[in-house]
């Protein structure tokens, strides 16, 4: 497709355009930070469980510091909930519960940042080329009026796909973007089970501490 056809499509062709790199940047930085955040170490986090579980809860603390924010912010998700769920020492398992239910909660929060602005930009591109083609066929018929019966089929067949340009590149822009967004909801779902996880076992864990 040549830019002189792109630019057929009249002025919104732009924004049209505008909506697919804003949303496939949203699209490949979410996928790389949900890559990231699916990360976890096995080996740690059964470590921490096993010494939960044998009341060790200072080792257990020791073993998730981190150096500074700045590090604790680059840890797994998965690491973040459990160090939150050890910074406190509850007498309670509903205390201990509500911490890492918040944790888990914050931390979906940070996840899907930004999806609701993926998904908007995906239903306001088809919206932006049926606008285009109300305008293009607007001008279409007005050019016909001026020329009254002088106009011939080709002239107005010209008029009315170029019209309906915009909507084409809508619908293209659009649909991928759709995929994509419900591709990226169900990443978030499988996040969302794997950290409900790491949570109901650390729960685990502290109840096999206070039966001992």
């Amino acid at each position: 497709m040549t830019v002189e056809f792109l630019l057929k499509g009249g002025i919104l062709t732009w924004p049209i355009l505008f909506c697919s790199i804003a949303a496939w940047t949203i699209f490949f930085e979410r996928f790389l930070c949900y890559r990231a955040a699916a990360k976890i170490h096995p080996q740690l986090i059964n470590a921490i469980y096993q010494l939960v579980g044998n009341g060790k809860f200072e080792e257990a603390r020791a073993r998730l510091q981190v150096k500074d924010r700045d590090e604790a912010r680059k840890t797994p998700p998965a690491e973040r909930i459990l160090r939150e769920g050890l910074a406190v020492d509850p007498t309670d398992r509903e205390s201990l519960e509500l911490v890492l239910s918040h944790s888990v909660n914050r931390e979906l929060k940070l996840l899907e940042r930004h999806l609701g602005t993926m998904a908007t930009l995906g239903n306001i591109a088809p919206l932006l080329g049926l606008l285009g083609t109300v305008f293009g066929m607007i001008k279409a018929f007005m050019a016909v009026q001026e020329l009254g019966g002088r106009v011939n089929a080709s002239v107005l067949a010209g008029g009315i796909w170029e019209a309906l340009l915009t909507t084409a590149y809508g619908l293209v822009v659009a649909i991928p973007i759709v995929f994509s967004h419900n591709y990226l909801e169900n990443r978030l779902e499988e996040l969302q089970a794997i950290h409900e996880e790491v949570a109901i076992f650390l729960v685990k864990a502290w109840l096999a501490s206070r039966s001992e």
